[in-house]
């Protein structure tokens, strides 16, 4: 005699074949809806009574030698292993501790979707709730799946003990959190590995309050205030005009470039002694490639980066650029590879010149550009490279792009008496 479960799914699947021909496009506007909500709720039914199988089928694993019956389930039913795991999940809770959830389900009131989310958020209280008050949750949360989706049913779940015990639930929710940052923090993790292409990449996990910051400040570069029709950080390609979205540069490159431009606009004096010294950065080239822009400098010093034992190499023109900015030290090889200058004393601008820089300019001075004093870079008009001093007349503040601009030969720098700096592209 056949079960009934094989039964009733025998049954689905030839009342299913008696209407595979027939195109919906014919019916009513209130027969479409009626369908539509009536086939979700059989599809949650069918949901529970496949996940009540499910929960029990740990000797179909044993009979085909898998770890569990999700195993299985994902290579009979060609499913992706992490979608039935999660299921097996849900089912199991449903089975030993959810009967509320469970009944649920099979009355069509909740999708597998909403349970998810509802098991998921009683998993999540403390250990210490009372058995009763999760018990409470339960049913609270299985009473508002008729009104609300699994985003606000999520969000009700992370809110369910203070809704029904105030006085436990603030407690709760403050150890809640405790656990979660304490969590987060022992997972923070951050790898870089050179690619030997000239790109790095960098993976990692940081807490949500940390890459929260970190997205502040990388808007801040992205959206800074702007002129009408100006391009301040130079986000568009060359031609492009700021009202066009489609040419636009794709978020993810933006956020790069703001990445690389935050990393340049940090204060090298006020980060943490390094080895002895405030964190600093030699570079090596000829005093003939630092006055003609030949061949490279290299980096010497730097932080070791996995992936490449090649030397890391800059032009000429970045490494000018650098040293106006960081503690970075060019130092300036004889025709034998003798170092004839290490740095000299006033090369960076102190503190005060800064704070007086950003009192006279405002924001970067290249034209129509808005980003903020503070985040730009002190930069010499006569490069210090070259033999330029560091005072107040010789100095000005723009943003890492224009930065960039300043030092790169393509570029010809004007300074009309407005005080604003203009860039043209070398014919």
């Amino acid at each position: 005699m056949c079960h009934p479960i094989l039964e009733a799914a025998s049954a689905l699947a030839a009342t299913l074949a008696d209407v595979a021909g027939t195109n919906p496009v014919f019916m009513s506007t209130s027969d479409k809806a009626a369908a539509l909500t009536e086939l979700t709720r059989v599809g949650a039914r069918l949901d529970e009574l496949r996940l009540r199988v499910l929960a029990c089928a740990d000797d179909v694993a044993d009979d085909n030698a898998a770890r569990d019956a999700a195993e299985w389930l994902a290579r009979h039913g060609r499913e992706r292993f992490d979608d039935v795991r999660r299921d097996l999940r849900l089912a199991l809770a449903i089975d030993t501790r959810f009967p509320v959830l469970g009944a649920a389900m099979r009355d069509g009131e909740v999708t597998r979707a909403q349970a998810q989310v509802i098991a998921t958020a009683l998993d999540r209280l403390p250990e210490d709730i009372p058995a009763d008050l999760v018990s409470a949750a339960e049913a609270r949360l299985v009473k508002e799946a008729g009104s609300f989706g699994p985003r606000e049913l999520a969000n009700l779940g992370r809110h369910v003990i203070e809704m029904l015990a105030p006085e436990i639930g603030e407690a709760a929710e403050a150890k809640r959190l405790a656990a979660i940052e304490a969590a987060a923090h022992r997972q923070t993790t951050l790898m870089l590995r050179r690619g030997g292409d000239g790109m790095t990449r960098i993976s990692g996990l940081l807490p949500d309050v940390s890459a929260s910051r970190l997205a502040t400040y990388l808007e801040a570069f992205t959206n800074p205030r702007r002129a009408a029709g100006s391009d301040p950080v130079g986000l568009l390609p060359t031609g492009a005009k700021t009202d066009d979205p489609v040419r636009r540069l794709p978020y993810g490159r933006r956020l790069g470039e703001a990445f690389c431009q935050l990393l340049e606009s940090i204060d090298p004096q006020r980060l943490p002694i390094h080895g002895g010294d405030a964190t600093t950065i030699m570079i090596t080239l000829s005093l003939d490639q630092l006055r003609r822009d030949l061949a490279a400098a290299e980096v010497v010093g730097a932080s070791h980066v996995a992936g490449s034992d090649e030397p890391l190499l800059l032009t000429a023109a970045d490494a000018r650029r650098l040293a106006c900015m960081a503690d970075l030290i060019p130092v300036v090889l004889g025709g034998d590879s003798r170092p004839l200058d290490l740095g000299r004393t006033r090369r960076l601008f102190n503190p005060p010149q800064r704070k007086a820089m950003q009192l006279r300019d405002r924001h970067c001075l290249a034209d129509g550009c808005q980003i903020p004093a503070v985040w730009c870079e002190a930069h010499h008009w006569n490069p210090w490279a070259l033999g330029g001093r560091t005072d107040l007349a010789d100095g000005g503040l723009l943003c890492a792009h224009h930065h960039h601009r300043a030092h790169d030969p393509t570029y010809a720098v004007e300074r009309p008496p407005d005080g604003r700096v203009r860039f043209h592209r070398r014919s």
